[in-house]
C-alpha cells in the first residue's frame, strides 16, 4: 500500500513551528520536574485513549500486525510514564553544591552550584520501523520532553497520516496539561527536515535510520556555523557467536532461537542478528533451513525498503563462497518477503568485508563457520561498531569466551550471554548505542531513562546572589530536590 499523500510542511510553516519552539524553551525548561512529569503522563493517557483510532492507521500504513502495534503502543506509553517517574524527584538534574571555603588547600574557593539544564529545542527524526515507539511520541521525543526541551518532530514518510494524527494528540495533551504553546509540533518533508537541522533555533537532534542518511544529517549538524549535538542510531550487524560446547549441548535450541530472532518482524529491527558464527562441525544446517522455511512471508514496511532489501540480498548472494541455505520463491512471495538464510566461512567473510559486513534491512542473515578459536577471534576483530554482540556458551567454553568478550565489548554497546539481541528492555540500565556506525556517539543511549542525558548540559553558578539563583539551586530548596552538598573540610 502506498502511504497517504499529505502535503509537506511549507517553509513558512516550519519557521512558525521553530519560532514557537524557541519561545517555549525557557518556560518549559523552567518548570518544576514534577509538573513536567504530570504533562508526560497526560500524553501517555491521551495516546492510550486514542488506541482505537491510532492502531488501524498504523496497520494501514506500515503492514505491521495489530498484535505487534498494540504491544508497541503499550511500550510507547510505558516509556513516557517511566520518564515521568524518573524526573519527578529531580534527581536527573544532579544538583551539586560546593560551599565556599576560605581555607581551601589551593586558595580561597568560591561558592559553586552545579546542575543540568535543558539544551533547548530538539529536532527528532522519526523512524519507519517503529511507528509508535521510535516515531512521533517515541523514545527520543519522550527523553527530550523529560529533559525540558521542546520538540520539533520530522515525521517519517512511511506513515504520514499516523504521524500527523499522533502529533495532534501529543500537542493537545501537552497544551491541556499546561505546557507552553510550541512545546511540540510535527513537520513533514525531506527538505524541511534538513532546513530545520540547519536552523539556529534547533540546539540538538536525534535520528534513527540508515547509515547514509544518518551520516549526511550528522555532517550537516557538525558543519553549521555553531555545530550542535547529533545523536544518530545508524546501522548494526549484531553478531552472535556460538561456542562449541553450547552447540553440542543445545544446538537445536540455538538454531530455533536464531531463526526466530533474525526473521521476526520481517527482519526490520535494528537489533536483528545479521550473522551467526558456528563451529565448522556444527551439524545444524538442516535444522536452520527447516526453521527458516517454516516462517511465513511478511510485507516490508514500504516499497522503498522492499526494493532496498531485494537489491542487498542479490548483492550478498552473488558473493563467491556464499551459499543459500533457505530461500523461498527467490526470497519473495506475493504478499511479502520470506527469510533468506545464507552460509559461508570466516575466510570468505574477511575477503568480502565490504559486501558481507554491511547491514541488510530485512529477513536475511548469514551463518558463518569458524574452524578454530583463532578464526572466531579474527572475525570479531573485523567488526566495526554495533548496538549488540551476543555469545552462546557453556561452562566448557569459558576460556574461549574469556578472550572473545573483550573484543565484543569494544565493538558493542550491549553484550548478551545466552540470549538474542531482539527485544530491548526499556529500563534505567539499558544501553542502546555503540561505536560508529551503530551510533554517532557511543557514550549515550536512545532507549532507557539514561536517554535524557543527551538533551541536558551542565551549568555552574559561582557566587551568584541568592535572589538570582534558579529554584533548583536555592538554599531553601523549593522543589525539594535531592542534592549533593560538599562542605569545607
Amino acid at each position: 500500500m502506498t502511504a497517504t499523500q499529505i502535503p509537506d510542511t511549507t517553509q513558512a510553516e516550519l519557521d512558525a513551528a521553530l519560532q514557537r519552539a524557541a519561545e517555549a524553551a525557557e518556560p518549559f525548561g523552567a518548570q518544576p520536574p514534577a509538573e513536567r512529569a504530570r504533562q508526560l503522563r497526560a500524553v501517555a493517557d491521551a495516546l492510550d485513549a486514542a488506541a482505537g483510532e491510532l492502531i488501524p492507521l498504523a496497520i494501514s500504513e506500515s503492514h505491521l500486525s495489530e498484535g505487534r502495534l498494540t504491544g508497541e503502543l503499550k511500550r510507547t506509553t510505558f516509556q513516557l510514564r517511566l520518564f515521568a517517574e524518573t524526573i519527578e524527584t529531580g534527581e536527573h538534574l544532579r544538583v551539586t553544591f560546593d560551599q565556599a571555603d576560605a581555607d581551601f588547600a589551593l586558595g580561597p574557593k568560591p561558592d559553586l552550584r552545579r546542575m543540568l539544564l535543558p539544551v533547548g529545542p530538539v529536532l527528532v527524526f522519526a523512524a519507519s520501523n517503529f511507528p509508535f515507539a521510535f516515531s512521533v511520541a517515541g523514545g527520543d521525543t519522550a527523553a527530550a520532553l523529560a529533559a525540558g526541551c521542546p520538540v520539533v518532530l520530522k515525521g517519517h514518510p512511511g506513515h504520514p497520516e499516523l504521524s500527523v494524527r499522533t502529533g495532534e494528540i501529543v500537542a493537545d495533551a501537552l497544551r491541556s496539561a499546561g505546557a507552553p504553546e510550541g512545546t511540540f509540533g510535527v513537520v513533514l518533508g525531506f527538505e524541511i527536515g534538513t532546513a530545520a537541522l540547519r536552523d539556529e533555533r534547533i540546539k540538538a537532534a536525534a535520528f534513527t535510520g540508515s547509515v547514509p542518511a544518518g551520516r549526511a544529517l550528522f555532517d550537516i549538524a557538525n558543519s553549521r556555523p555553531k555545530p550542535i549535538p547529533f545523536f544518530g542510531e545508524l546501522g548494526s550487524l549484531n553478531p552472535v557467536f556460538a561456542a562449541p560446547g553450547a552447540v553440542a549441548a543445545r544446538g537445536a535450541d540455538i538454531a530455533k532461537g536464531y531463526v526466530t530472532s533474525y526473521s521476526g518482524n520481517a527482519g526490520q529491527l535494528c537489533t536483528k542478528p545479521g550473522l551467526l558464527f558456528l563451529p565448522a562441525d556444527h551439524g545444524l544446517e538442516a535444522a536452520l533451513a527447516e526453521e527458516s522455511a517454516a516462517v511465513a512471508a511478511h510485507r516490508l514496511l514500504n516499497d522503498r525498503l522492499h526494493e532496498g532489501y531485494c537489491s542487498r540480498r542479490a548483492a550478498v548472494t552473488e558473493v563467491p563462497g556464499v551459499r543459500v541455505l533457505a530461500e523461498g520463491a527467490a526470497g519473495e512471495a506475493a504478499d511479502g518477503a520470506v527469510p533468506t538464510l545464507l552460509a559461508t566461512d570466516v575466510d570468505t567473510l574477511l575477503a568480502n568485508r565490504e559486501a558481507l559486513l554491511e547491514e541488510v534491512f530485512g529477513p536475511l542473515s548469514i551463518v558463518v563457520t569458524y574452524a578454530s578459536e583463532d578464526e572466531a577471534r579474527r572475525a570479531a576483530e573485523a567488526f566495526e561498531g554495533n548496538l549488540t554482540a551476543a555469545v552462546h556458551a557453556d561452562d566448557a567454553d569459558t576460556d574461549f569466551v574469556a578472550t572473545l568478550l573483550p573484543l565484543l565489548r569494544d565493538r558493542a554497546g550491549r553484550v548478551l550471554f545466552n540470549g538474542w539481541p531482539t527485544g530491548v528492555a526499556v529500563s534505567p540500565a539499558m544501553q542502546h548505542g555503540g561505536p560508529y556506525p551503530a551510533t554517532t556517539d557511543a557514550r549515550f543511549t536512545s532507549v532507557g531513562t539514561a536517554a535524557l542525558d543527551r538533551f541536558l548540559r551542565p551549568v555552574t553558578y559561582q557566587n551568584v546572589p541568592a535572589a538570582l539563583l534558579p529554584p533548583a539551586l536555592r538554599d531553601d530548596n523549593p522543589w525539594n530536590l535531592p542534592r549533593a552538598v560538599h562542605t569545607p573540610r
